[in-house]
């Protein structure tokens, strides 16, 4: 499923501008070109809060109000809760027996998290296998694409590692290359001559046009199957029938969204501007927001790259305002309260709307409630298509 994009986020709090810029606005470009698959990853948030007194149902509804409100559009993107999904759990318990402890504890983030969160006992096995569940998650829905920031690259890698086991270890039916042979005849003579040709080509040389060829071949038939597709598409690789579809790290950029500290923008560092953030807590914020070092005093000269603020005025201002701000700080023609207003005004008049859809869908619940349902049992309809063909390959049909 090329096309298809699958992405989530933890609940465990209010949305901020960071979520915004760094995840939603890509979303929002995302949801107009693709298949798109966004979910509340609820059972994530217990990897890391799994002792915290989270309200779970309040921080789903407030997240997804929040997706609504920024832009993401039911219509033309699946939205839904990880848990209204419990494929994904059994998913998940059928590739842990199959996947390498090692795999596990190599990925980076494992130790990354638990020097940061020292406070939190992380010496959990949800904890070591929450990367196999952010796989389980990508594979039920067999999709291509997953937008991630390079820190999240390596999640990727495990996930396409794991596919790759899963179908070579399930993949090689007793009688694959038979039933391998019967498909090619299904697609009529001239279109069986083309795909054992290009087979052959890539089989011989390597030649990976030849593979794209044969793989775009394999999608415009229909005159075969679901499995006789994924059996051709492994015969010509030679790997067997492909159950897990590999995906594709889809880079994004990262977020320089600075928080009121100066440090980026995260709730675990208490420096957040919130979604719901009113005009005057905004205002509070910004103007409270550290700046370069150097100038104490009006009259001295400062430079834009070492103050926190300069970042937000590269995301908010334009190009006529950057000028004015790098010339007036530089040459100490303005104070830095005087520096802060355009900020504080582009990121009230960017809230404004969002925060005026918040209220409106939280005026009506039953929306929201409808939204999550309707969402869930779409994506739940694939997860378990995708469930019953790995339960046949395991042989868990009786």
């Amino acid at each position: 499923m090329e096309n298809r994009v699958l992405s989530g986020m933890r609940p465990t709090g209010q949305l901020h501008l960071g979520h915004y810029h760094g995840v939603l606005k890509n979303w929002l470009a995302l949801q107009n070109e693709y298949d798109s698959y966004f979910f509340v990853a609820d059972w994530h948030a217990f990897t890391t809060h799994y002792s915290d007194k989270i309200d779970l149902e309040s921080n789903v509804t407030e997240m997804v109000v929040d997706w609504l409100a920024a832009g993401i559009n039911p219509n033309t993107s699946t939205i839904f809760v990880q848990s209204k999904v419990p494929e994904h759990a059994e998913l998940h318990l059928l590739l842990s027996m199959i996947t390498p402890l090692p795999w596990l504890e190599r990925v980076p983030s494992y130790k990354d998290q638990q020097e940061k969160l020292r406070t939190k006992d992380l010496g959990t096995y949800g904890f070591l296998g929450y990367p196999l569940l952010q796989s389980a998650d990508i594979l039920i829905y067999k999709a291509g694409l997953v937008p991630v920031g390079e820190d999240q690259v390596a999640h990727i890698e495990l996930t396409r590692e794991v596919a790759r086991r899963f179908n070579h270890v399930y993949g090689r039916e007793a009688d694959f290359e038979e039933k391998a042979e019967v498909a090619i005849t299904k697609m009529g003579k001239k279109q069986a001559k083309s795909y054992r040709s290009l087979r052959k080509t890539y089989q011989e040389t390597g030649d990976i046009e030849a593979l794209n060829k044969a793989q775009a071949l394999l999608k415009e038939q229909q005159n075969i199957t679901l499995g006789d597709r994924e059996r051709l598409l492994g015969y010509i690789e030679g790997i067997g029938r492909i159950i897990l579809t590999e995906p594709e790290s889809l880079l994004t950029k990262a977020s320089k969204m600075p928080g009121s500290d100066g440090q980026k923008m995260s709730k675990s560092y208490g420096n957040t501007i919130s979604l719901r953030d009113t005009k005057a807590e905004i205002e509070t914020k910004i103007r409270r927001m550290p700046t370069d070092p150097a100038r104490i005093k009006l009259t001295d000269a400062g430079d834009p790259k070492k103050c926190p603020v300069w970042q937000l005025h590269e995301i908010y201002s334009d190009e006529q305002t950057c000028d004015w701000v790098k010339d007036s700080c530089i040459h100490a023609k303005i104070g830095c309260v005087e520096c802060k207003q355009p900020v504080i005004d582009s990121i009230q008049t960017e809230l404004l709307p969002i925060q005026e859809r918040i209220a409106t869908y939280q005026s009506d619940p039953k929306l929201i409630s409808q939204i999550i349902h309707e969402g869930s049992e779409k994506a739940r309809s694939i997860a378990q298509e995708t469930m019953a063909e790995v339960r046949e390959v395991m042989g868990i049909t009786y």
